[in-house]
């Protein structure tokens, strides 16, 4: 067992499907199948069962994938004290995220920063994930949580999580808890143009489509109108964490298919080594898998 087969495993456990974790991982999909059939040969049992909907951990599966994920961790940890003696840190890092996710992440890594006093002045800025890998081939930006990213041989992708869509909409509209592809297909809904994008391909494979009633580049503002208005949004279930159970709002799981955005940490390849962007890294990937426990990524409530 190697380690690269051990991350293979987890960023398609993460993604959901072998298509998307390729695509991050910018591996070709049937050299990824075969390093988790390799891996599966090796320890004589299944890890992941395939369907037409993605993939899902079996019990080996998830057994594997919490000490995959621990040895990861360690790895990590191992690596950047080697690479802190050679690598000067920069005195300044600059974070960026989505609107979607700053008030979810933000505050938590920002609280474990000041905890640790490293020294270094941690700043973030906020745009969608086009604008953020722009600003981060620039160097305006250090490091990104991006979802969905085209593969880039200048940056280095980390899956984080995979996130599911959700239809939200007013309380008003009374839809059920479990809508049809062929339902949502008649819906008309507000929507971001980058959820708009992520949502057409993965439907495209079904055949299925989205009824657009308008395009609109702004949360906040989507969010106002469902809260306050006989609107609907597909959105990812995070971004109505603080009303999803508040009784004004309609949560509906899609079935059918799997529709989900993968989350990714992305840095520069050649400063992927400083000791300070790795302490930020694991700041973020540890902040996400406090939110992960508490049930913000999925459509059961947290216990």
């Amino acid at each position: 067992m190697n380690f690269r087969a051990l991350r293979y495993f987890v960023a398609i456990a993460d993604a959901g499907s072998f298509t998307a974790a390729s695509h991050v991982l910018g591996i070709a999909q049937p050299a990824l199948t075969r390093q988790l059939r390799e891996l599966e040969a090796e320890l004589g049992t299944e890890l992941l069962i395939r369907s037409a909907k993605g993939v899902r951990l079996t019990q080996a599966g998830v057994t594997l994938y919490e000490s995959a994920q621990k040895i990861l961790a360690e790895v990590g940890k191992a690596r950047q004290r080697l690479v802190s003696r050679r690598s000067p840190a920069p005195s300044q890092i600059v974070l960026g995220t989505s609107p979607t996710l700053a008030r979810l992440l933000l505050p938590g890594v920002f609280a474990q920063f000041e905890r640790m006093q490293t020294g270094i002045q941690l700043r973030a800025r906020e745009a969608f994930s086009p604008n953020l890998l722009e600003w981060l081939a620039k160097g305006v930006i250090d490091v990104a949580v991006v979802t969905n990213p085209e593969p880039n041989p200048a940056f280095s992708f980390q899956p984080l999580l995979g996130e599911p869509f959700v239809l939200v909409s007013n309380a008003a509209m009374d839809f059920p808890p479990i809508v049809s592809v062929k339902q949502l297909s008649k819906i008309p809904l507000l929507i971001t143009s980058l959820h708009r994008s992520i949502l057409e391909r993965q439907l495209l494979s079904l055949g299925g489509s989205l009824a657009i009633k308008a395009e609109i580049d702004s949360i906040d503002a989507i969010k106002e109108l469902v809260l306050t208005t006989p609107c609907a949004t597909v959105s990812p279930i995070s971004v109505y964490k603080n009303e999803r159970f508040s009784g004004g709002i309609r949560i509906s799981e899609v079935s059918g298919v799997q529709l989900n955005r993968l989350l990714v940490l992305a840095s520069r390849i050649e400063q992927q080594d400083h000791s300070g962007l790795m302490t930020v890294r694991e700041m973020i990937e540890s902040e996400f898998a406090r939110l992960q426990r508490e049930g913000l990524f999925s459509l059961q409530r947290s216990a």
